[in-house]
């Protein structure tokens, strides 16, 4: 028995959910892929899944043992990786996970550059918002400060940058350009829904004046729970909007978003990498991971510039 085939196979059985699917994968037969599961199961002796004519499921033993096969295998392709580097020019796939405020202000206006640069290279990003990220089944996970980690997981800050105040020009033309941070009272603010009516207190910082703090009380035209919502809400005149400079980059680069009330912001936000914790890391993805840093921390320290 080819312990490692029968290993891969196991795996893919269970990410597919069925044998036939992973018979495909691997383009040979159903029956083929059957043995292999079963003579690995003789070999350790003990049953990794339940088989029932509507689905597969894994039992205990199957749960402890498919842990141990995903960091095995990914180890090898790790190995051959490494060993393949030092003589072919960079290429493979780079898997992503992102949530979608992320995969769309932050990765996507680096794809094309990146692709330029290292054509070969596959990203594979999956936009998702998972309530426990599963950062071991992706090379590289973005996390926002607000994400929750153990202390088990290896996350490296990429960029911080503060949030602002910003609308469009056509509302500030229409409403006036607030001068001062109690003039938010007479303006529609489009606000984040938070728990306990927080969104009703607007939390100011001046980081040029001590980080003096002030707060001012305002009546939200517009509450959301989607950033991207929010942000639409703005470029077409709703009101004035807080986003994370970083997020609304390309906007104020063209016009569509001016900042106000500058120096005031609202706060610091922090994006991270998480890397799952297999001790290699492939060239490809330390390539990619230092093209995020600097890319995302240039556009951030551009902007630093915007005073409205």
């Amino acid at each position: 028995m080819d312990r490692l085939q029968s290993m891969r196979v196991f795996q893919q059985v269970v990410d597919d959910g069925s044998f036939a699917a992973a018979a495909r994968k691997f383009d040979i037969s159903a029956a083929v892929v059957t043995r292999l599961v079963s003579d690995l199961e003789s070999h350790l002796g003990v049953r990794l899944l339940q088989r029932t004519t509507r689905r597969l499921s894994l039992t205990d033993a199957g749960e402890v043992y498919l842990t141990r096969v995903r960091h095995i295998l990914n180890d090898i392709d790790d190995a051959h990786a490494a060993a393949q580097a030092h003589v072919q020019e960079m290429s493979g796939v780079i898997r992503i996970l992102t949530p979608p405020i992320f995969g769309v202000h932050v990765l996507a206006p680096l794809v094309a550059e990146f692709g330029r640069r290292y054509p070969k290279v596959v990203l594979d990003i999956h936009v998702d918002t998972p309530l426990v990220p599963p950062i071991e089944d992706y090379d590289l996970t973005l996390l926002g400060v607000s994400d929750t980690f153990d202390a088990n997981i290896v996350a490296r800050p990429i960029a911080s940058s503060d949030s602002i105040l910003c609308a469009s020009p056509v509302y500030l033309n229409r409403h006036g350009i607030p001068e001062r941070p109690e003039d938010l009272v007479h303006h529609r603010c489009l606000r984040i829904k938070l728990p306990a009516n927080r969104h009703r207190t607007w939390h100011l910082i001046n980081p040029e004046d001590d980080k003096r703090e002030l707060e001012v009380q305002i009546e939200p035209a517009l509450l959301v729970n989607h950033t991207d919502t929010l942000i639409r809400a703005c470029v077409d005149g709703a009101g004035i909007g807080s986003q994370s400079i970083d997020l609304v980059a390309t906007l104020l680069n063209n016009g569509q978003l001016q900042r106000v009330l500058s120096p005031w912001i609202t706060g610091r936000n922090t994006l991270y990498v998480a890397l799952p914790s297999r001790k290699f890391i492939p060239a490809r993805t330390s390539v990619f991971l230092e093209f995020v840093t600097e890319y995302t921390r240039a556009v951030i320290k551009k902007l630093d510039t915007f005073q409205g």
